[in-house]
């Protein structure tokens, strides 16, 4: 069954003076959508980015630029990433209608390239 990787791009509509309370209980709406996928015999990894950190390379080999990014002043970010098993895209559209990060950005679909 082919891999895809669903891209969580952030759209700056989350709260920034969130309680710790309402981040517990977004992060808890995630928990329950990766499980509700998983209990329908599809496997998931997720993992959230870190917020404001990394490094952008670009150039050549051995002389690449290195950068820190992602830049906030960017409109979107990639702020985490789930690798989900289906059968096709339509499938992955469908698993993904109730996830909550539609409320707080795109989520970009692609197909891993079997190796």
């Amino acid at each position: 069954m082919p891999n895809y990787v669903l891209l969580l791009h952030d759209s700056g509509t989350m709260p920034p003076d969130m309680s710790p309370a309402d981040i517990q209980a977004v992060i808890q709406r995630y928990v329950a959508w990766r499980q509700r996928v998983e209990r329908d015999g599809r496997k998931v990894i997720g993992h959230k980015l870190t917020d404001g950190d990394g490094r952008v390379m670009r150039g050549k080999v051995g002389a690449a630029t290195i950068i820190d990014g992602p830049y906030a002043e960017a409109r979107e970010v990639i702020g985490g990433l789930f690798v989900l098993e289906a059968n096709n895209y339509d499938e992955v559209v469908q698993l993904c209608q109730d996830c909550p990060h539609l409320e707080f950005g795109t989520i970009e679909v692609r197909q891993v390239q079997p190796t």
